[in-house]
């Protein structure tokens, strides 16, 4: 019982020493042992480490789950030590809801097929989407954590223990200077010399650990590129599966309408293409036989033998160069669309004069 009566004392003595020399230290009335350049900037790299990686972090939790009530449960499950529960992807369930729609309407029915068709590969991309989450959690997310609950936190332990001995060490220093006695020099030297070696070991210590940030640096490098390996295989499965979805959907689009004109109401596009088709080349030259500026020569442009509608024209518009056709509001014009061009411009007739038009301005016509 007396001994933890005189550990307390000792204790609250000692806080006390450090927060005097603390406040004198802010308040200039003492002096304080300054650490070499060297050790200033391991500290000043190590919070910077510190701070970059828990922003790379929570943005990382935002891409990969942008759901924040979502982000809170699994945290909780975390915390609590618990599996997260299985749970499918927005796209998993769109495809889910497209597949019971075609049952509901008819599998068999030119909708029915489509929905079957675009539901089976939002599936194919919400399971993409679930192994690239997987893969990133474990290769990249996992390896930052640990890091700020592992590495960081004993980096803090020792900083703040050296903090600690940095004021003993002044404090000590301080008494020094006021001691008058001889007995009482000798006596501060003592403390100050245990001090210092108590000082210097643990700037050692807390040295080795900020030198050790060189290797997190390596290691967070070999998970970015983890990272960076599976987005861009999670992307080109997407896109792999938009173009398979494409080529359905192209095959089929002909029954289903009948007229060769892209880029309408309907929200058609063209197929997926990394390059347009040789076959559009000379049609993409006669639309922008000036490849450096992509200006358009109506003269040069001929209507395709089939595949033109009207369009009523619904807001006036100004031609913004020779390449565009002004409209007037109310107006009826003949449009159509060529292959490789932008679906949001079509080509515009009225009388003899055509040119680019919008498709926001035009309400087209069967």
């Amino acid at each position: 019982m007396d001994f933890n009566v005189k550990k307390l004392a000792s204790d609250a003595g000692i806080f006390f020493t450090r927060a005097v020399q603390f406040t004198e230290e802010k308040f200039g009335q003492a002096e304080r042992t300054e650490l070499d350049a060297h050790f200033e900037n391991l500290l000043t790299r190590a919070d910077s480490t510190k701070n970059w990686t828990e922003k790379i972090l929570r943005q990382t939790e935002v891409l990969l789950q942008p759901n924040p009530s979502a982000r809170v449960e699994e945290f909780l499950y975390e915390k609590l030590d618990r599996k997260i529960p299985s749970r499918g992807t927005n796209g998993e369930l769109l495809g889910q809801y497209m597949t019971e729609a075609a049952n509901d309407f008819g599998p068999s029915s030119p909708y029915g097929q489509t929905l079957i068709k675009v539901g089976e590969t939002q599936k194919r991309l919400g399971i993409a989407e679930r192994d690239f989450i997987h893969s990133s959690s474990i290769n990249f997310l996992t390896p930052l954590r640990n890091f700020l609950e592992g590495d960081w936190r004993t980096i803090s332990k020792e900083r703040r223990i050296l903090q600690n001995r940095r004021l003993d060490l002044d404090a000590c220093k301080a008494r020094l200077k006021k001691a008058k006695a001889a007995e009482a020099k000798a006596s501060a030297e003592h403390e100050l010399r245990v001090a210092q070696t108590e000082f210097d070991r643990q700037a050692e210590v807390t040295r080795l650990l900020l030198e050790g940030i060189s290797s997190t640096h390596v290691n967070h490098l070999r998970c970015l590129h983890e990272f960076a390996e599976a987005q861009a295989t999670y992307y080109a499965q997407c896109y792999q599966y938009m173009v398979d979805l494409q080529k359905q959907l192209g095959s089929s689009k002909g029954d289903v309408f009948p007229s060769t004109f892209v880029g309408n109401a309907d929200g058609m596009s063209p197929p997926l293409s990394t390059s347009p088709p040789a076959a559009t080349l000379p049609l993409l030259q006669a639309v922008s036989p000036n490849p450096a500026d992509g200006t358009l020569n109506p003269s040069e442009v001929k209507p395709p033998s089939s595949g033109t509608r009207k369009a009523k024209v619904l807001y006036d518009y100004e031609a913004a160069d020779s390449s565009e056709l002004a409209l007037k509001a109310d107006e009826l014009i003949t449009v159509y669309s060529l292959p490789g061009m932008d679906p949001d411009w079509l080509i515009g007739e009225r009388g003899n004069k055509k040119g680019k038009v919008p498709v926001t301005y035009l309400e087209l016509l069967s």
